[in-house]
């Protein structure tokens, strides 16, 4: 398995959300980003996870909510990644897919754009 501290891996998450086009992280409301180094028991394998109400779902009650959730999670993502440049590559990718989840786009639509 690829070697990487969890400064340097959040680092790369750090990275990745700066290559979030300015007009798309000026739409993102009441979200938080995470590392955690492991996914929960029930999906091992996962790199990252939304938890939270997508911005399509909101209505006239969503106020004074917990924010939103994403995490990426730095085990699996090394476990899969043979190089450094895999891990940026899958950390954009995570970073990506789990803020698309936060705009309401849904999974196969991801995967169909290449971000599955």
């Amino acid at each position: 398995m690829l070697e990487m501290t969890r400064e340097e891996f959040e680092e790369l998450v750090a990275e990745a959300l700066d290559r979030i086009p300015p007009e798309l992280t000026r739409l993102m409301d009441n979200v938080a980003v995470f590392v955690e180094d492991e996914p929960p028991t029930d999906g091992p394998e996962l790199l990252g996870l939304y938890e939270g109400t997508p911005l399509t779902d909101r209505g006239e009650w969503y106020a004074g909510v917990l924010p939103d959730r994403i995490t990426v999670y730095r085990g699996p993502t090394l476990r899969l990644s043979e190089t450094r440049e895999d891990v940026v590559q899958e950390t954009e990718v995570t970073v990506v897919h789990e803020i698309a989840h936060h705009f309401g786009i849904d999974d196969a639509r991801l995967h169909a754009l290449g971000y599955g």
